[in-house]
């Protein structure tokens, strides 16, 4: 069985799937080639999270026991991010403030969460702000700054580290590629990056990635609460 090619959407989807518009198609060869693409991202996202865990499984422990000490100490998370990333932000903040089954809430909040602040603080002062400027409302000493980005370029997240450094807050990052202008700051304490020129596949490590930093916090918060007297 053939079929023609369509023209119509496939700007959008042409570079993620040539194969259905090149031309006509046989279509059992076509859903072959879709299953063997299927099998290769499935696979390239398995290796990239077992790259990351084993450059970072260490640190993500470190991290999660120091998030854990703040937790400990009343301290509370800040996360934001842009676009994508931004959703990710939201999604971190109500995993820890939010958990499913009988884990327990931990006070987290999602700086892009607030419509009126960001817009407010786009249209009057400036898009690199928005995440500082409710940093330095919001942050404390020994709270904790979590900051997505796919690329690591993001100067309104720069501009957040720097400010949740100024404040003594502990600060992760969380980003892509090569880390980009993330990797370059000395006021991240703990960076995990992501090494994919993909940004599919960059968030879909940087879910699992945060996703682990949850539990391992949770955990270590845990075991820091048991050696109370």
């Amino acid at each position: 069985m053939t079929r023609e090619r369509s023209p119509v959407g496939a700007s959008g989807l042409e570079e993620l799937y040539p194969f259905l518009y090149s031309g006509p198609q046989d279509v059992d060869a076509v859903l072959d080639m879709v299953r063997q693409s299927t099998v290769d991202k499935v696979r390239e996202i398995v290796e990239l999270r077992a790259a990351v865990l084993e450059a970072d499984g260490e640190r993500l422990c470190t991290c999660a026991a120091e998030m854990a000490r703040s937790f400990a100490r009343g301290g509370r998370l800040l996360a934001f991010g842009n676009g994508g990333s931004s959703t990710d932000a939201q999604d971190l903040a109500s995993l820890f403030l939010s958990p499913a089954g009988d884990a327990r809430p931990l006070p987290a909040f999602g700086l892009t969460n607030d419509i009126a602040v960001v817009t407010a603080l786009s249209n009057d002062v400036g898009f690199d702000v928005v995440f500082a400027r409710q940093v330095a409302a919001f942050g404390r000493r020994g709270d904790v700054a979590v900051g997505l980005s796919t690329s690591g370029n993001s100067a309104n997240l720069l501009r957040a580290f720097d400010e949740a450094a100024r404040r003594g807050m502990v600060t992760v990052g969380i980003a892509g590629y090569d880390g980009g202008k993330m990797a370059e700051l000395d006021t991240i304490d703990y960076l995990f990056v992501v090494p994919s020129p993909s940004v599919h596949r960059v968030q879909e490590a940087q879910t699992t990635l945060y996703h682990a930093l949850w539990e391992l916090t949770v955990s270590a918060l845990d075991e820091l609460e048991g050696e109370l007297p």
